[in-house]
């Protein structure tokens, strides 16, 4: 038996029996988070105050910070009119890392991306780029080509592809792709890897900026507590603002129920909430008109919320017409997915650039054949790699 039931069962029960003491708990973190929302939302010269305090204490604090002249917190703004003309791109990745454990050491970055024109009777575009990986190009600067890595070159390649499939459209352009338009990844060891993927990306959003591309990241289903660790650090008195990292009084609660709560949402169907500047360690790298910047939007229907996060440099934000656009069109594309609502062209992405399986193995496949032909001496995969592999295998 792989799983000691028993020891499980055992363990479920203990957590059910908790469930009272966490709802109870949960539930004042909430009434507490909407408390300070309402006492302190219109206050953005307190709020400010309050950050830069934080960040005098923690450089790396990360937290929504509200816009100098911007909007209350539990404001919310309703869906622009229909978008008459634009040229839609979204664009997804998906990767094969390198494995240790395999025969052939190699790594695939594909990107698949969508172009649709919107009211003109065109069928949508599909492309793909895909990316092979081997030898020195898995030893950067001399280090192994790391997981983190390889995704961090597949969120480049992406808005890459953004930037050539947009150049040269006439209109309006409004490009996204899925997740965080903030560049992540673990460093590691090799530092200059990350910071040359960084600055790559850095002239990418900038060639956009300079053709008035709008450009966005969509997160759906957001856990982070961006505007809730605001809250929290409004909430801190100067002893707690010294051991911030360990002031959590509102744990549990999230952005996304502070503005997707079921029975009273702040966000109605369609809204957008306030423009926020994401405070994080990474705020050096995007200055400018590259300055990061996030809001929540309720992409759901009535009774069924469902706020995501959508990311924007600043040259989105400082355009009220683009930010208008941007906001219409991912609302008119969730709704094309019907009662799971995404938008439609990064679904499509997404579709065109998953790696399956049955390919995976057929790169291996003609990589190995190609090898060979050419005389170069194969490894083969670890006894570890090999025990998994036995057809039948059980555990004693």
């Amino acid at each position: 038996m792989p799983i000691n039931y028993q020891e499980i069962y055992t363990r479920i029960k203990e957590i059910g029996q908790g469930a009272k003491e966490r709802r109870k708990k949960k539930e004042d973190a909430q009434a507490e988070a909407r408390r300070l929302l309402a006492e302190h939302g219109s206050d953005l010269d307190f709020l400010r105050s309050k950050v830069d305090a934080a960040k005098a204490v923690d450089t790396n604090i990360r937290c929504a910070l509200p816009l100098p002249s911007g909007e209350n917190l539990a404001s919310s703004h309703p869906t622009p009119d229909s978008v008459i003309q634009a040229t839609l791109i979204a664009a997804d990745g998906s990767q094969i890392n390198p494995d240790r454990h395999a025969a052939i050491q190699y790594s695939v970055v594909n990107v698949g991306a969508i172009t649709m024109k919107l009211n003109s009777g065109e069928a949508p575009e599909i492309f793909t780029d895909t990316e092979l990986l081997y030898g020195d190009d898995l030893l950067p600067n001399g280090y192994p080509l790391s997981d983190g890595m390889v995704a961090l070159k597949r969120d480049v390649a992406e808005r890459t592809k953004l930037d050539e499939l947009s150049k040269g459209i006439k209109g309006a352009v409004v490009t996204f792709t899925d997740g965080p338009i903030e560049l992540w990844g673990a460093k590691g060891e090799d530092t200059q890897s990350y910071l040359d993927y960084v600055e790559k990306y850095k002239t990418v959003l900038s060639r956009l900026q300079s053709r008035d591309v709008i450009t966005a990241g969509y997160v759906d289903k957001p856990s982070a507590d961006l505007v809730i660790r605001l809250l929290e650090i409004i909430s801190a008195d100067n002893e707690q603002l010294q051991k911030l990292r360990e002031f959590h009084p509102l744990r549990g609660v999230s952005d996304r129920w502070l503005f997707g709560e079921a029975k009273n949402p702040l966000l109605p169907p369609g809204h957008r909430s306030a423009i926020f500047k994401i405070q994080s360690s990474s705020e050096k790298s995007y200055k400018g008109v590259l300055e990061l910047h996030f809001f929540y939007l309720n992409v759901g229907t009535e009774g069924h919320p469902w706020p995501v996060r959508v990311e924007v440099p600043r040259w989105v934000v400082d355009d009220e017409a683009k930010l208008n656009l941007l906001h219409a069109v991912l609302v008119e594309q969730c709704r094309m997915m019907g009662s799971r609502p995404y938008p439609y062209l990064l679904h499509r992405a997404h579709e065109t650039a998953v790696v399956k399986n049955e390919e995976k193995q057929q790169i291996e496949q003609l990589l190995s054949m190609e090898l060979r032909k050419n005389n170069e001496e194969l490894d083969e995969g670890s006894n570890k790699q090999s025990a998994k592999d036995l057809k039948g295998r059980t555990r004693r």
